[in-house]
C-alpha cells in the first residue's frame, strides 16, 4: 500500500468505519422489513392484522424519537445506542418462540420503541462530525444507510429465509445487532458531550420547556416542513407506483417494480454524489433547484400516457428529492450546533416518519376519490409554494 493510500485510509477511517455501521444497520432494517411481512402471512395474517402490525412498526417511533434525542444530549450517545442494540436484537430472537401473529406484533412494536435509541445516536454523532468531515459528505450516511435498507436487505431476506428458515432468520437479525454494538466504539469514541448537557438531569418539564425553545427557531421549522413534504411524497411514490404501473399502463409485476428501483437508484446516488454540488452553490440554490426538479418529476409522472414516458418523472424524483435530502442533513447539522445534536436529530427523526404516515395513508385516500396518478397533480403545487418561499427568502439566509 502507498504512503498516499495509507494517509487517506487515516484521514477518512472514521467516515468508513461510519459506513460499514451504517449499511449494516439498514440491511438489518430492509431485512426485518420484508421477514415480517413474509413471515406475517405465513401466520396467516389478515389484512387487517398486516396493518396493525405495519403501523406497530412505527408507532415507537413517534413516541420515542423527541425523549431519546434529549436523552442523547444528557447521557452520550454510545449507552444509548448499545442498549437499543441489545434489547432490539433479544427481542428479534423471541420472535419464533411464540407462532402466533399477535406475539409479532407484540415484538415488532416493541422493537419500534428501541430502534430510536439507536439511529438518534448515531445521527447524534454524524451530524456532529459533518462539521469537521465536510458538508460535501452530507448525504453519505443516508445513502450508506438506504442502501442497505433498499438495494442489499430484500434480497439477503429471501436469500436467508430460502437457507435458514424464518427461524434462522430472526438469530442472524438478532446477531446483527451485536455486530453493530461491536463495530460501534469506533464511531462514538468521537463524540464530544458538553458538561452543561451532562449536568443537566432530564425531566419531562425540561424535556418540554427545551422543545418548546427549539420549536420556536424559524429555520428548524422550515427545514422540518421541506422533510415532512418530501416524506410524504417519496412514501406515496414508492407505496402506489407499481400499483399505477400495473392498473394504469397495464404492465407485469417485474416492469412495474423496476420503476421504484429507479427512484432508490437516483435518490441514493445523488446522496453520494450531490454534497459536493449543494456546497459550491449553497442552500438557497439547491433548495430551488431540488423543489424543480421534484415538480417537474411530478408532473411528469400525473402526466405519463406510456411506460418510457413515466421513466423521466421516476429519475427526476430520485435526483430531486436527493437534493432536498442533502440540504436537509447538512441544515440539521448546523442546527445541532446551535440547539443541541441531540434534540435537533430527534426532532428530525419524528418528522420523516410522520410525512411519511401522511403520504401513505391520505395519498391512498385521495388516490381512492380521483385516481391514483391524479394525486401526482395534488402534490404539485406544494413544491412550487415552496419554490416560491425560497425565492422570496432573503439571499443571506443560506443557513
Amino acid at each position: 500500500m502507498t504512503e498516499s493510500a495509507r494517509a487517506w485510509l487515516r484521514d477518512n477511517r472514521f467516515l468508513l468505519v461510519f459506513a460499514v455501521l451504517a449499511s449494516i444497520m439498514g440491511t438489518s432494517v430492509g431485512v426485518a422489513k420484508i421477514t415480517v411481512s413474509l413471515y406475517a402471512l405465513e401466520l396467516g395474517a389478515s389484512a387487517g392484522q398486516l396493518g396493525l402490525i405495519a403501523s406497530g412498526q412505527m408507532i415507537g417511533t413517534l413516541a420515542m424519537s423527541v425523549p431519546v434525542g434529549f436523552l442523547v444530549d444528557h447521557y452520550g450517545p454510545a449507552r444509548l445506542f448499545v442498549l437499543g442494540s441489545t434489547l432490539a436484537g433479544l427481542t428479534y430472537a423471541l420472535v419464533p418462540a411464540v407462532h402466533s401473529t399477535a406475539f409479532l406484533l407484540g415484538c415488532v412494536t416493541a422493537i419500534s420503541f428501541f430502534m430510536p435509541l439507536r439511529f438518534v445516536s448515531l445521527n447524534t454523532v454524524f451530524f456532529e462530525q459533518i462539521r469537521t468531515l465536510g458538508e460535501g459528505k452530507a448525504g453519505w450516511y443516508r445513502g450508506t444507510h438506504m442502501s442497505g435498507m433498499f438495494l442489499i436487505g430484500p434480497a439477503l431476506a429471501v436469500s436467508l429465509i430460502a437457507a435458514l428458515g424464518y427461524a434462522g432468520t430472526w438469530f442472524a437479525l438478532a446477531a446483527s445487532f451485536a455486530l453493530t454494538v461491536l463495530v460501534s466504539p469506533s464511531v462514538f469514541a468521537r463524540y464530544a458531550r458538553s458538561r452543561a448537557q451532562a449536568a443537566r438531569r432530564p425531566g419531562w418539564r425540561m424535556v418540554a420547556a427545551e422543545l418548546a425553545l427549539v420549536a420556536r427557531d424559524a429555520q428548524l421549522r422550515q427545514t422540518c416542513l421541506v422533510d415532512f413534504c418530501a416524506s410524504a411524497t417519496t412514501m406515496y411514490q414508492s407505496t402506489f407506483i407499481v400499483a399505477i404501473a400495473l392498473q394504469s399502463l397495464r404492465l407485469d409485476a417485474a416492469h412495474a417494480s423496476a420503476y421504484v428501483t429507479g427512484t432508490g437508484f437516483a435518490f441514493i446516488l445523488t446522496l453520494f454524489f450531490g454534497g459536493a454540488l449543494v456546497r459550491r452553490i449553497g442552500v438557497r440554490a439547491s433548495y430551488l433547484a431540488g423543489f424543480g426538479l421534484s415538480a417537474l418529476a411530478l408532473l411528469a409522472q400525473g402526466g405519463a400516457a406510456s411506460a418510457a414516458g413515466l421513466w423521466p418523472g421516476v429519475l427526476l424524483q430520485g435526483l430531486g428529492l436527493g437534493l432536498l435530502q442533502i440540504v436537509t442533513l447538512t441544515r440539521i447539522a448546523r442546527l445541532g450546533a446551535r440547539l443541541g445534536t441531540g434534540k435537533v436529530a430527534g426532532v428530525n427523526m419524528l418528522v420523516t416518519p410522520l410525512g411519511s404516515l401522511a403520504g401513505s395513508a391520505l395519498g391512498g385516500l385521495l388516490g381512492q376519490r380521483i385516481g391514483l396518478q391524479n394525486v401526482f397533480f395534488v402534490l404539485l403545487p406544494v413544491f412550487v409554494v415552496l419554490a416560491a418561499w425560497q425565492w422570496r427568502a432573503p439571499r443571506s439566509a443560506d443557513a
